[in-house]
Protein backbone atom coordinates (compact mmCIF):
# COMPACT_ATOMS: atom_id res chain seq x y z
CA UNK A 1 0.00 0.00 0.00
CA UNK A 2 1.54 3.22 -0.74
CA UNK A 3 1.22 6.67 1.36
CA UNK A 4 -1.74 7.90 -0.22
CA UNK A 5 -3.65 5.05 0.24
CA UNK A 6 -3.07 5.10 4.43
CA UNK A 7 -4.39 8.21 4.35
CA UNK A 8 -8.23 7.49 2.56
CA UNK A 9 -8.27 4.92 5.61
CA UNK A 10 -7.89 7.06 8.04
CA UNK A 11 -10.35 9.73 6.60
CA UNK A 12 -13.04 6.80 5.98
CA UNK A 13 -12.70 5.39 9.25
CA UNK A 14 -13.36 8.87 10.82
CA UNK A 15 -16.27 9.68 8.75
CA UNK A 16 -17.27 6.09 9.95
CA UNK A 17 -17.16 7.63 13.46
CA UNK A 18 -19.02 10.05 12.78
CA UNK A 19 -21.81 7.93 11.27
CA UNK A 20 -21.91 5.67 14.22
CA UNK A 21 -22.23 8.71 17.01
CA UNK A 22 -24.90 9.87 14.83
CA UNK A 23 -27.09 6.60 14.33
CA UNK A 24 -26.56 6.19 18.11
CA UNK A 25 -28.31 9.12 19.00
CA UNK A 26 -31.20 8.57 16.38
CA UNK A 27 -31.00 5.57 18.45
CA UNK A 28 -31.36 6.67 22.01
CA UNK A 29 -33.68 10.00 20.69
CA UNK A 30 -36.41 7.03 18.55
CA UNK A 31 -36.27 4.68 22.32
CA UNK A 32 -37.02 7.97 24.41
CA UNK A 33 -39.55 9.28 22.00
CA UNK A 34 -41.62 5.89 22.06
CA UNK A 35 -41.60 5.80 25.88
CA UNK A 36 -42.49 9.06 26.14
CA UNK A 37 -45.79 8.79 23.70
CA UNK A 38 -46.46 5.23 25.18
CA UNK A 39 -46.34 7.20 29.08
CA UNK A 40 -48.08 10.41 28.41
CA UNK A 41 -51.73 9.78 29.10
CA UNK A 42 -51.40 6.37 31.42
CA UNK A 43 -53.59 6.86 34.27
CA UNK A 44 -51.63 5.54 37.45
CA UNK A 45 -52.23 4.94 40.91
CA UNK A 46 -51.22 8.55 42.99
CA UNK A 47 -48.58 8.66 44.81
CA UNK A 48 -49.21 7.78 48.68
CA UNK A 49 -45.83 8.91 51.15
CA UNK A 50 -48.16 8.17 54.19
CA UNK A 51 -48.35 10.44 57.35
CA UNK A 52 -45.02 12.01 57.59
CA UNK A 53 -43.20 11.22 61.18
CA UNK A 54 -42.77 15.01 61.44
CA UNK A 55 -45.98 15.98 61.36
CA UNK A 56 -47.73 13.22 63.87
CA UNK A 57 -47.50 12.30 67.69
CA UNK A 58 -45.91 15.07 70.38
CA UNK A 59 -43.35 17.68 69.14
CA UNK A 60 -42.04 19.59 71.96
CA UNK A 61 -42.06 23.69 70.41
CA UNK A 62 -38.37 24.51 71.80
CA UNK A 63 -36.31 22.58 74.74
CA UNK A 64 -38.11 23.83 77.74
CA UNK A 65 -41.69 24.18 76.28
CA UNK A 66 -44.25 21.65 77.11
CA UNK A 67 -45.06 19.03 74.09
CA UNK A 68 -48.12 20.00 71.63
CA UNK A 69 -50.35 17.53 70.09
CA UNK A 70 -50.92 17.70 66.52
CA UNK A 71 -53.25 15.81 65.05
CA UNK A 72 -51.88 12.47 63.08
CA UNK A 73 -54.73 13.23 60.17
CA UNK A 74 -53.77 17.09 59.32
CA UNK A 75 -53.65 17.80 55.58
CA UNK A 76 -50.81 18.73 54.21
CA UNK A 77 -50.24 21.78 52.45
CA UNK A 78 -50.97 20.40 49.20
CA UNK A 79 -53.76 18.95 50.14
CA UNK A 80 -55.60 22.09 51.83
CA UNK A 81 -54.52 24.12 48.71
CA UNK A 82 -56.38 21.71 46.37
CA UNK A 83 -59.07 21.44 48.91
CA UNK A 84 -59.28 25.35 49.20
CA UNK A 85 -59.15 25.42 44.85
CA UNK A 86 -62.12 23.17 44.77
CA UNK A 87 -64.41 24.65 48.06
CA UNK A 88 -68.01 23.80 46.23
CA UNK A 89 -66.97 22.24 43.10
CA UNK A 90 -66.60 18.41 44.50
CA UNK A 91 -68.84 15.76 42.74
CA UNK A 92 -70.87 13.76 45.20
CA UNK A 93 -69.03 10.10 43.91
CA UNK A 94 -65.92 11.52 42.65
CA UNK A 95 -64.24 14.62 40.68
CA UNK A 96 -62.27 15.28 37.75
CA UNK A 97 -59.24 17.76 38.15
CA UNK A 98 -57.69 18.87 35.09
CA UNK A 99 -54.27 21.45 34.95
CA UNK A 100 -54.34 22.65 31.76
CA UNK A 101 -52.59 25.87 29.93
CA UNK A 102 -54.14 28.38 27.92
CA UNK A 103 -51.75 27.19 24.76
CA UNK A 104 -51.76 23.94 25.52
CA UNK A 105 -53.34 21.63 22.27
CA UNK A 106 -53.55 18.55 24.06
CA UNK A 107 -55.75 20.41 26.83
CA UNK A 108 -58.49 20.96 24.34
CA UNK A 109 -58.64 17.37 23.48
CA UNK A 110 -58.90 16.33 27.55
CA UNK A 111 -61.51 19.20 28.56
CA UNK A 112 -63.74 17.64 25.46
CA UNK A 113 -62.58 13.46 26.82
CA UNK A 114 -63.61 14.92 30.22
CA UNK A 115 -66.43 16.65 29.81
CA UNK A 116 -68.14 14.03 28.30
CA UNK A 117 -67.48 11.32 30.62
CA UNK A 118 -68.82 13.88 33.31
CA UNK A 119 -71.99 13.84 31.27
CA UNK A 120 -71.77 10.22 31.10
CA UNK A 121 -71.29 9.02 34.66
CA UNK A 122 -73.63 10.96 37.30
CA UNK A 123 -72.19 12.54 40.04
CA UNK A 124 -68.65 13.03 38.88
CA UNK A 125 -68.12 16.74 38.25
CA UNK A 126 -65.07 17.97 36.09
CA UNK A 127 -63.42 21.43 37.33
CA UNK A 128 -60.44 22.61 35.41
CA UNK A 129 -57.94 24.78 37.03
CA UNK A 130 -55.56 27.09 34.82
CA UNK A 131 -51.92 26.39 36.15
CA UNK A 132 -50.42 29.53 35.60
CA UNK A 133 -52.82 31.05 37.31
CA UNK A 134 -52.30 28.58 40.35
CA UNK A 135 -48.44 28.93 40.30
CA UNK A 136 -48.71 28.41 43.99
CA UNK A 137 -50.85 25.05 43.98
CA UNK A 138 -49.07 23.44 41.02
CA UNK A 139 -46.06 23.37 42.96
CA UNK A 140 -47.60 22.05 46.20
CA UNK A 141 -49.03 19.61 44.15
CA UNK A 142 -45.57 18.74 41.93
CA UNK A 143 -47.26 19.11 38.87
CA UNK A 144 -45.07 18.98 35.86
CA UNK A 145 -46.80 19.42 32.37
CA UNK A 146 -50.20 20.00 31.10
CA UNK A 147 -52.42 18.32 30.79
CA UNK A 148 -52.52 16.83 34.22
CA UNK A 149 -55.54 14.86 35.50
CA UNK A 150 -56.16 14.27 39.14
CA UNK A 151 -58.89 11.78 39.95
CA UNK A 152 -60.13 12.42 43.39
CA UNK A 153 -62.60 10.32 45.56
CA UNK A 154 -65.82 11.18 46.99
CA UNK A 155 -63.94 12.39 49.91
CA UNK A 156 -61.72 14.38 48.04
CA UNK A 157 -58.61 12.03 47.70
CA UNK A 158 -56.44 11.67 45.13
CA UNK A 159 -56.49 8.01 44.12
CA UNK A 160 -55.27 8.12 40.28
CA UNK A 161 -53.17 10.67 38.13
CA UNK A 162 -52.44 11.07 34.25
CA UNK A 163 -50.01 13.40 33.44
CA UNK A 164 -50.50 13.84 29.17
CA UNK A 165 -53.86 13.68 27.69
CA UNK A 166 -55.81 10.41 28.99
CA UNK A 167 -58.23 8.14 26.41
CA UNK A 168 -61.57 8.50 27.34
CA UNK A 169 -61.84 4.88 28.04
CA UNK A 170 -59.49 4.84 30.24
CA UNK A 171 -61.15 7.80 32.01
CA UNK A 172 -64.19 5.80 32.47
CA UNK A 173 -62.51 2.63 33.90
CA UNK A 174 -60.37 4.45 36.55
CA UNK A 175 -63.84 6.51 37.34
CA UNK A 176 -65.08 2.70 37.78
CA UNK A 177 -61.97 1.71 39.96
CA UNK A 178 -62.79 4.92 42.59
CA UNK A 179 -66.84 4.67 42.61
CA UNK A 180 -67.53 1.58 44.87
CA UNK A 181 -70.97 -0.70 43.29
CA UNK A 182 -71.61 -1.33 39.45
CA UNK A 183 -71.44 1.53 36.58
CA UNK A 184 -75.22 2.89 36.75
CA UNK A 185 -74.17 4.31 33.17
CA UNK A 186 -73.83 3.43 29.56
CA UNK A 187 -71.25 3.98 26.98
Amino acid sequence: MGPGMHRGCERFGSDMTGLWVVLGVLGVATVFGLWFQRSSGRIREARDAGPSPALTGVVPAADDDPPVDIEADAPTPAVAALAAALEGRMGERATVVQFSSAFCQPCRATRRILEEVTVLVPGVSHVEIDAEDNLDLVRALDIRRTPTVLFLDSQGTVRKHASGQPRKADVIAALGDLMPGSPDFEI
